[in-house]
């Protein structure tokens, strides 16, 4: 979709009004701050429209008694059909799945130790972890990614799978399967290895820091290039962030939740708002061409 520049005005124009109105009639629209001036981008096909809409009410319709159409609010689709547009992020929780019920969801570890970050092997109470470098000379690089399959305990599983489904749908929707998978690999990766780097030879799993990759991706990608796909609710936004905030200062393990991947939260949100940060600006620039 090609936007273009609609409107050129000085900063001291109010177009707050105008900018109301286009959201109640549902007109993707963009406000930049160019040269001095305020601009409006809207795509080609409607520029024309929106200008004369301009020229009728500059200020907006404050009392909403003009007789304008406004787009219809759309039924929101029933599971299948969401499913149906969601394969990719359907994909990731049906292997997370799998992996769960193989696993015993964590206690099966002859068999979780083919998915681990690193492999290991029990000698009586204690895990003797194998180098990272001698899996990967052997060829065992899907280490570096399938730790996010691994879920220890059911309640683990739901919240990741829960969160996976919402967040993974956003991108999914707006920049494809392909896109989705690459980033989630991205993002476990990053993710697995700072837990690796800060915590050492250890068990660890989860989809969580992936799931921090997707909260920051969209979330920066949201301030740069908005779009109602990555618009989350603030209070999502701020609950998760103190989650994470919780998480660090040690409270979260003190009251029994157990060891928390810290690192791979954190390595998580820093390569998503970096991903965000180049997506949100590509499509910007592209949107202004």
């Amino acid at each position: 979709m090609t936007a273009v520049a609609v409107l050129r005005l000085p900063l001291a124009v109010d177009l707050s009004g105008f900018v109301k109105l286009l959201q109640r009639m549902q007109v993707p629209h963009r406000v930049s701050e160019e040269a001095g001036e305020q601009v409006l981008w809207v795509p080609a096909s409607i520029s024309e429209d929106v200008r004369s809409l301009y020229e009728r009410f500059p200020a907006g319709d404050p009392d909403q008694q003009l007789d304008i159409p406004v787009a219809p609010t759309l039924q929101r689709p029933g599971f299948v059909e969401q499913l149906r547009h969601s394969k990719a992020t359907a994909f990731v929780l049906l292997l997370s799945l799998i992996v769960g019920v193989v696993t015993l969801l964590g206690e099966n570890l002859e068999t979780m130790r083919w998915l681990t970050f690193l492999d290991f092997r029990v000698v009586g109470e204690y895990i003797h972890f194998t180098p990272l470098a001698d899996s990967l000379a052997a060829g065992q690089w899907w280490r570096l990614v399938t730790p996010m399959l691994i879920h220890f305990g059911i309640l683990h599983l739901a919240m990741n799978g829960m969160w996976y489904w919402e967040l993974g749908r956003r991108i999914e929707s707006r920049q494809g399967s392909i896109n989705l998978i690459g980033l989630t690999l991205l993002f476990s990766l990053v993710s697995n290895y700072a837990q690796f780097f800060f915590s050492g030879p250890t068990l660890f799993g989860g989809l969580s820091g992936v799931l921090y990759g997707l909260l920051g991706h969209c979330w920066i990608f949201q301030l740069l290039s908005p779009n109602p796909a990555y618009r989350l609710p603030r209070g999502v936004l701020v609950m998760m962030l103190v989650w994470l905030l919780l998480c660090l200062s040690g409270l979260v393990s003190m009251i029994g939740f157990g060891e928390i991947a810290n690192a791979a939260h954190v390595g998580g949100l820093l390569i998503g708002c970096f991903t965000g940060l180049l997506g949100g600006l590509y499509n910007r620039r592209k949107l202004a061409v």
